[in-house]
């Protein structure tokens, strides 16, 4: 039976947690709404990198509309970066299921 090395696998958590850190930075996501009128680029760190409005959606008196339509985007965005960093996640945690 092996042993339980509670150092290594403190060590393997900090590689993994730097691993999921740089990962997170460098996902960068794209979401849009009302058909691509309003486009939003999201960091891993759920930073708008990027937020496009279509001139044809500003030129609209529905101020509501568009406002909806930014915020549909943003929320989008924010859900990919959940889906991947979930998804960079499981994977971190089977690597460590091995040490266990």
């Amino acid at each position: 039976m092996t042993g339980f090395n509670m150092q290594e696998l403190m060590s393997q958590a900090k590689q993994q947690y730097e691993v999921l850190q740089k990962k997170m930075q460098e996902t960068v996501v794209e979401s849009s709404s009302g058909g691509g009128s309003v486009t939003v680029k999201m960091d891993g760190r759920k930073q708008v990198l990027s937020l496009k409005i279509d001139p044809e959606a500003a030129k609209t008196d529905d101020l509501e509309m568009l406002q909806d339509l930014i915020t549909a985007a943003i929320n989008g965005a924010g859900r990919k970066v959940d889906d991947a960093m979930q998804s960079t996640m499981g994977g971190m945690m089977q690597g460590l299921g091995g040490m266990l």
